[in-house]
């Protein structure tokens, strides 16, 4: 049976590249993480972009329903769309030539 002693042979990383690998990686992940939050932030605003075109076909369907344009939103729901929010929680509302824009 072998001894278990330190064999000067055997490869192994010593702490100085461990710790420049460690170093290489949060510099990687400091580079990266602000990237993810502003690419949320974007893909936030297609997807209110997306709804706010929903919404303006489906004021359009609900005009070539009953002849005339909803008075706001809320008149649009629940035969037309099911919710009318924006994945960030924009208010939207319907202005008076029927379009549909973000609340200010």
């Amino acid at each position: 049976m072998k001894s278990l002693k330190y064999v000067k042979n055997e490869m192994a990383f010593t702490l100085i590249e461990m710790m420049i690998v460690l170093m290489i990686i949060s510099i990687l992940l400091l580079i990266a993480i602000p990237n993810m939050s502003n690419n949320n932030n974007v893909a936030n605003a297609r997807g209110c972009d997306a709804t706010i075109q929903l919404l303006q076909a489906q004021v359009g369907a609900y005009y070539v329903e009953n002849k005339m344009y909803p008075k706001d939103l809320g008149d649009l729901s629940p035969k037309y769309v099911e919710t009318i929010v924006c994945p960030d929680k924009t208010v939207l509302m319907l202005t008076s030539d029927n379009k549909v824009v973000v609340k200010p």
